[in-house]
């Protein structure tokens, strides 16, 4: 649909976005060496031992031998650092990079990274209790980055992105109109499709949480809508 270039939003308490950048860095570290098979060919080993399958989690089979690489109640969480292929890859990547920032901002370092594992966690489990038989495998981070998109457009629906659309068009609009049509996407998305090879489910599950973590978890005084560019807006 659209691929996030870059928004006009600079950060007002820290200098750097450390976190969301290490986010980054170890979840393509992980594909790079765990699932490219240029270092290692552990590409189903990784994805089966750090991977959700609803069934697994829910009915208490065990996983098969070899791919229980953690106990089967974290993969709620680390399905989020393994991948299908790169574009997966770097499609979430770039969600990330775009609008990762400005969350961490404005929660600060350390409750980012709660914020992403929880908003990961609440991805898998809806995606789980919608499907508790389904034996297919969850991967990707798309979960946790509807949740940093959830929280970015709680926070900025007024800033001006620039977007991809059709990968060829660019487009600079106020993040409301691109981000809202995505939720709209996910959500419709999830009532209405049945078949298991997008997870819509852990999409919504992210996203509910961001919106409702990002109420609690923002510094105090962090304004939500933009209201602060309302209240320096002229009049």
């Amino acid at each position: 649909m659209f691929v996030p270039l870059y928004d006009h939003n600079p950060l007002e308490h820290i200098p750097r976005p450390f976190v969301n950048w290490s986010i980054i860095a170890v979840t393509c570290l992980v594909y790079f060496v765990f699932q490219s098979d240029m270092v290692v060919e552990a590409y189903y080993a990784a994805a089966f031992g750090l991977g959700l399958t609803p069934l697994y989690l829910f009915d208490g089979l065990p996983a098969p031998e070899g791919l229980d690489l953690v106990p089967e109640w974290t993969t709620v969480a680390t399905y989020a650092l393994v991948h299908g292929d790169v574009w997966h890859l770097l499609g979430n990547m770039v969600f990330l990079w775009v609008f990762g920032d400005n969350v961490e901002d404005a929660v600060g370092h350390r409750r980012y990274l709660a914020f992403y594992v929880l908003t990961a966690a609440a991805g898998g489990l809806t995606h789980a209790a919608m499907m508790p038989h389904s034996d297919t495998l969850l991967v990707g981070a798309s979960g946790a980055v509807a949740g940093v998109v959830g929280a970015y457009l709680m926070l900025h629906p007024r800033t001006k992105l620039w977007i991809l659309v059709l990968g060829r068009i660019p487009l600079r609009l106020t993040a409301r109109w691109p981000l809202a049509l995505w939720v709209a996407i996910q959500v419709v998305s999830a009532v209405t499709t049945e078949e298991e090879a997008v997870a819509w489910w852990a999409h919504v599950g992210g996203l509910v949480a961001g919106v409702l973590l990002i109420l609690v978890m923002r510094r105090p005084g962090v304004p939500l809508f933009d209201r602060n560019l309302v209240a320096q807006a002229p009049t």
